[in-house]
């Protein structure tokens, strides 16, 4: 229902409200001329553009689940929270994420993409300081996406463009091979900043990754093909998990390279790489020459949001080991806005 108000005449009253139906709006527009300014309201500034938050305005486009907190879901709210306006596209809609026994939902091909992104630029509605992308299950849709980000640098030439090339995992790819070659080639070159994890460093750089040196050497490769700011989320070395970080401030000069050592937890969580990309972009953005302190940050507000998850489940009985966790994302949001830092940055000389 639209509200229409109802101006009190003297002596001055509170402004009542005349509740209508779309319908009859319509028809009072139509008798007007069907102009809707002819019946004295325009439509109003978009304020996200008229007065856009400090920190920014990020379109994201991954998945989404109805219950439970993946791409968008594990993405949008913690964004939020560090002070950001994000528009959501869900590249699919499923009740749950695929690690239950069922689910069913819908996937966004390629041009429903597109129509969305046209109805956007339609009412001017484009003006994006970032893009963020994690899940995408198809090179057709994948094409579109770098459609998206040239359209957008067309309206905004400093966009910066987050990636989460999401290709598999330990070896175990699960998407289809081809999109490697769209990533590999086209993907790299426009991102400002890729968060892969090893597996999907490997892929890219068509380098094996066994030391911290090849870590940094993948990144070095990365910066080469474009991204100035890679962060290689998890590296497992000799039994140690590790985050290895890159910034290039400059093209042609060696980057500023450091590592986190993260405890190893002996169990799965779901939406953890959605959630840590998310964070990184909050806080590079906010710390835009210390990739060090952004990753800092990020690191130590998902390790403290992991332990509350690990221990509610514990808390209400269930094995963590014999299955995937869902994340306490709601329950921890002073970790996401103020982050106590516990996990630090050791810089590479």
């Amino acid at each position: 229902m639209l509200k229409i108000p109802l101006i009190a005449r003297f002596p001055p009253r509170p402004i009542r409200y005349l509740s209508v139906s779309v319908e009859v709006f319509l028809f009072i527009t139509q008798r007007s001329g069907g102009s809707i300014k002819k019946c004295g309201m325009a439509s109003p500034p978009i304020l996200a553009l008229v007065l856009p938050s400090d920190t920014g305005r990020v379109l994201s486009i991954q998945s989404h689940t109805v219950q439970g907190y993946v791409g968008n879901k594990s993405a949008v709210f913690p964004l939020q929270l560090l002070g950001y306006d994000v528009d959501p596209i869900n590249s699919v809609q499923f009740s749950n994420h695929t690690g239950y026994p069922t689910f069913k939902g819908q996937v966004l091909n390629g041009d429903q993409l597109w129509d969305l992104i046209e109805g956007l630029e339609a009412n001017k509605l484009l003006y994006y300081t970032h893009l963020l992308t994690g899940y995408i299950g198809s090179v057709s849709f994948l094409k579109t996406v770098l459609k998206v980000v040239e359209k957008l640098r067309s309206i905004n030439p400093g966009l910066v463009f987050v990636c989460d090339p999401v290709m598999g995992d330990e070896g175990k790819l699960y998407v289809p091979q081809e999109l490697v070659s769209v990533y590999r080639e086209k993907v790299v070159s426009v991102a400002s900043m890729l968060t892969p994890n090893q597996f999907e460093a490997e892929l890219l750089t068509g380098f094996r990754i066994v030391s911290e040196q090849d870590g940094r050497e993948a990144c070095n490769i990365l910066h080469t093909a474009g991204p100035s700011k890679v962060v290689i989320t998890s590296i497992n070395i000799d039994g140690n998990l590790l985050l290895i970080g890159s910034h290039q401030k400059e093209k042609g000069q060696p980057p500023a390279q450091f590592r986190i050592l993260i405890p190893k937890i002996p169990v799965y969580f779901t939406g953890t790489g959605d959630l840590m990309t998310a964070l990184l972009l909050g806080w590079s953005n906010k710390y835009p020459d210390n990739l060090d302190k952004a990753a800092e940050l990020s690191v130590s507000s998902l390790q403290a949001l992991l332990a509350r998850t690990l221990n509610d489940y514990k808390r209400a009985g269930h094995d963590c080991e014999s299955s995937s966790l869902e994340i306490r994302l709601i329950q921890s949001q002073d970790d996401i806005r103020n982050p106590k830092i516990n996990y630090t940055a050791e810089t590479y000389k």
